[in-house]
């Protein structure tokens, strides 16, 4: 199965991340995908994701607006990567996953 992963950052790492995850989440399995998405805030990270799921990743959504903590996990997957503000991620998760798979 197809498989679409992201990593969701804010600086309180609360209620903006966790709605961007979840509409990743809904997104990814509207389109039919399968999904995990990696939370990281003050509480630390949760749902970490593994360097296995990084790699078998058809696409991976950033949404985030703070660095992310171990972002060298992505080193060698830039051409997969979606890169886009926890906003567009909140209101617009379907809309641009979509765009940017056509693209693959």
């Amino acid at each position: 199965m197809k498989k679409i992963v992201g990593v969701c950052a804010c600086p309180m790492g609360v209620a903006h991340t966790y709605m961007a995850a979840d509409a990743i989440e809904e997104a990814a399995k509207k389109l039919g995908y399968k999904v995990k998405v990696e939370t990281q805030g003050a509480g630390g990270i949760e749902d970490k994701l593994s360097q296995s799921d990084i790699d078998e990743a058809d696409l991976i959504v950033i949404a985030s607006a703070v660095k992310l903590t171990a972002s060298e996990r992505l080193d060698g997957h830039e051409n997969k990567i979606l890169r886009m503000d926890l906003q567009q991620a909140i209101k617009k998760s379907y809309e641009t996953i979509s765009q940017r798979l056509e693209q693959l």
